[in-house]
């Protein structure tokens, strides 16, 4: 006889986890509103979810509100982000989709696929550390890269390479299509041309031309002062990489 298998998560518990997941590895606090909004639900369907979720053994309240995974829940949690990320490379680095779209059909398609597909699909694209907005796959992984610099600090005239789009900003689908059509990819280079608090946007140079940000979205970029390390951002086996890339 086999042995048993846990039963697949829904996709439901998938998004909880993973928004959980997502807001302790950026240092935000989460709250039942908190994670409603996120989500686009009501409080009421978040706290019932979050109570099925504490029941399971996936969740704790701590300190009256704030709702923290337990391990399982992490690693439940890591497990479907990584699903996800590796989705999105296959959908955007070999395929050729855009961020915003490949991001969309990555959350379809995450659920999808087993735990032994995954594997075979992290040894093909060369064992990606983070997702290809820069967003390391687990905790373990964040532990040991470096933390980024919000692109709003920047004074102008500064250079700088993008590091990571952050987990929050991967949520709007707009800032991800410009940041793509604009070549602003983890690694991408930048020269601040203008950064002013008065009229709050911060305008750079980067592989594509000129992109002016709102203070709030340049502050969900991270970037490295100068030139950054080389091996800090994953680059495809070769074979894989498209003849139209780079």
């Amino acid at each position: 006889m086999g042995t048993a298998r846990e039963t697949p998560l829904t996709s439901a518990t998938q998004d909880y986890l993973v928004t959980l997941r997502n807001l302790a590895s950026s240092g935000q606090p989460a709250t039942i509103t908190g994670v409603a909004r996120r989500l686009q639900v009501s409080p009421q369907a978040a706290s019932e979810m979050v109570h099925r979720l504490r029941a399971e053994g996936l969740v704790e309240h701590r300190d009256g509100r704030l709702l923290t995974l337990t391990r399982r829940g992490r690693a439940l949690g890591d497990a479907t982000f990584k699903r996800h990320a590796l989705m999105e490379w296959l959908l955007s680095a070999v395929i050729g989709m855009g961020w915003a779209e490949s991001d969309h059909e990555a959350h379809l398609l995450q659920g999808a696929i087993s735990e032994a597909v995954a594997a075979q699909l992290d040894a093909f694209l060369g064992h990606p550390e983070t997702c290809p907005h820069g967003n390391p796959m687990t905790a373990a992984i964040a532990r040991k890269r470096p933390p980024g610099v919000p692109l709003s600090v920047f004074a102008s005239g500064a250079k700088a390479t993008i590091y990571r789009i952050t987990e929050e900003a991967e949520e709007d689908g707009a800032l991800l299509s410009y940041l793509d059509a604009r070549g602003l990819r983890p690694g991408a280079p930048v020269v601040v041309r203008a950064s002013s608090e008065v009229v709050d946007t911060i305008t750079v140079d980067g592989p594509r031309g000129t992109a002016t940000f709102g203070t709030r979205p340049a502050s969900l970029i991270l970037a490295l002062p100068g030139k950054a390390d080389p091996t800090l951002f994953h680059r495809l086996p070769t074979p894989l990489v498209p003849k139209s890339a780079g």
